[in-house]
């Protein structure tokens, strides 16, 4: 995969050339997308020719490189790293912090996340917090989290003391969850979040997965849970900041949850 930050030093042609054929791009194809000569690529991947600054900007859109991995880009040809990685309590992050108590809020009553790269749980509106309670799963986070200090959406879904012993569709659910977490992996070439990641699909346990039949497949990917007789069906969208300047902005996802039927709406309207 190709270096990243995290990653032992590398030049700057290795790694470009390794990101282009991590992203599945002929010499011609890249060329293209950043408005450069094929020729130029090529001298760029052999150290024949240094880029510059404005160049390895293109280059990196171009291959839609993480903001957290294109400073690594950077640093390998020389120049300082350009993207901050803020806090959100930070006085340059109100604006995101805003935005997110916003969008959660505006939720309610139904539950959603805000969530960084690796699952972890930075933000949650007060319906999450109701559905966690009635799971009774905040008493195992510590264990489950390993005592870290933000919950983990993946290990409380998937982790067998977590929401997993009240997903009443499992067998369908988690392949469908796990393919996920495996597109996440193989979309960056981050080393930590490819870990982490894989720990959590072995955490799932689910082994070799066969693809579901396409005459079962829904619009929508139903989690239906049954937690002590109470019975919720729910499916979530992602969301995420567009443009984003910032590492922890570029990370940051929103999984907002909707009712499937009736009697889930009703659950939730009730706890307002």
């Amino acid at each position: 995969m190709p270096g990243t930050s995290a990653a032992t030093p590398q030049q700057f042609n290795t790694m470009c050339r390794r990101w282009r054929r991590f992203r599945k791009l002929s010499q011609l194809e890249l060329a293209l997308a950043a408005n450069v000569s094929q020729r130029h690529v090529s001298w760029l991947e052999t150290g024949r020719s240094q880029p510059s600054r404005e160049m390895v900007t293109r280059l990196s859109e171009a291959m839609d490189i993480p903001l957290r991995e294109r400073n690594a880009l950077f640093q390998s040809a020389g120049f300082a790293a350009l993207y901050r990685e803020s806090s959100l309590d930070e006085p340059a992050m109100a604006p995101v912090l805003d935005a997110l108590n916003h969008i959660l809020e505006h939720h309610e009553p139904l539950p959603a996340f805000a969530v960084d790269r690796l699952w972890n749980v930075k933000k949650q509106n007060r319906a999450a917090e109701v559905m966690f309670s009635a799971a009774g799963v905040e008493n195992d986070m510590p264990e489950i989290n390993g005592h870290a200090p933000d919950s983990n959406l993946a290990l409380l879904t998937l982790h067998p003391d977590g929401l997993r012993r009240f997903i009443v569709n499992w067998d369908q659910a988690a392949p469908a969850f796990v393919s996920r977490l495996r597109s996440e992996a193989m979309s960056s070439a981050d080393p930590l979040l490819h870990r982490e990641l894989n720990r959590y699909i072995e955490i799932a346990g689910l082994g070799v997965q066969t693809e579901p039949s396409t005459a079962q497949l829904l619009p929508i990917l139903p989690l239906e849970l049954d937690i002590n007789g109470l019975q919720l069906k729910l499916f979530s969208v992602i969301s995420t900041f567009g443009t984003p300047q910032d590492i922890t902005t570029d990370e940051l996802r929103i999984e907002a949850f909707y009712a499937l039927d009736d009697s889930t709406r009703a659950f939730f309207q009730g706890i307002q």
